[in-house]
């Protein structure tokens, strides 16, 4: 008769790098910026990703881009972090052909939508992730190279106990500081006035960066970002829009 228990019969359990886990088809649950809300692709979407990822879709584990191979030229680079479903984001691009555009997205319909969007439009001059920007901003973008950040209406998180949530905070703003060239420009704009008081105090102490703002906290919409129909309905109605422009120093 075997004096082994139940429990020593079974192999004892030994942990595992998230590497090993994934490797074998585990599912592991990482920290975001984000919370993904996927929604069903349309067949339109569905097309756009299947025909024209490959020549406007950019991958997280390609590693760093070289934007003058990538686009073909020197221009100017404008980054947007979460463009939606891309319509403001094809307008600029198609407005301003002499700049090259780059858009991180994480919501694959979203994504669709704005390649679809491109196509119909003509658009030449956008490069699109489908990816969590924080990993795009540390594994991608190279130091120094960016002259535009643009981060429009991120999600607000407007309950204080998940204010801890939101994207803007010191170590975002010091990724953002990282990839923009001396002199470029980070461009946040909310309609949550709670927000925008907390994104101008964060950038007041940030180093390195330099309000635009001849008030020394908000600026005028510039006409470089299109007015979008949600935010013309909001100003409609009496909503208020909050624009911030910085630009590093050093």
């Amino acid at each position: 008769m075997s004096n082994d228990t139940p429990n020593d019969k079974q192999p004892k359990q030994q942990h595992k790098t998230i590497e090993q886990a994934q490797a074998e088809g585990k599912y592991i649950r990482k920290v975001r910026s984000f919370v993904k809300r996927e929604g069903r692709l349309t067949k339109a979407q569905a097309r756009a990703l299947d025909t024209l990822w490959d020549t406007m879709g950019l991958n997280h584990s390609d590693g760093m881009i070289d934007a003058k191979t990538l686009f073909g030229n020197d221009n100017p680079i404008t980054l947007e972090i979460g463009f939606g479903m891309g319509k403001s984001l094809v307008a600029m691009a198609k407005a301003a052909p002499e700049i090259n555009f780059i858009g991180i997205e994480v919501h694959r319909p979203g994504v669709g939508a704005c390649l679809a969007e491109a196509e119909a439009e003509g658009v030449t001059n956008l490069k699109v992730y489908e990816h969590d920007a924080i990993e795009i901003l540390a594994d991608c973008i190279p130091k120094g190279t960016i002259d535009t950040v643009q981060l429009f209406f991120p999600d607000p998180w407007h309950k204080a106990k998940h204010h801890k949530r939101r994207i803007v905070k010191p170590e975002f703003i010091e990724s953002i500081r990282g990839a923009l060239k001396v002199d470029g420009v980070f461009h946040m704009a909310t309609d949550w006035e709670n927000y925008a008081e907390c994104m101008l105090e964060d950038m007041k102490t940030a180093p390195g960066f330099n309000n635009l703002s001849e008030t020394q906290d908000y600026v005028p919409r510039p006409d470089s970002r299109p007015l979008t129909k949600f935010e013309n309905r909001g100003q409609n109605l009496g909503h208020g829009v909050w624009d911030l422009q910085f630009n590093k120093i050093d």
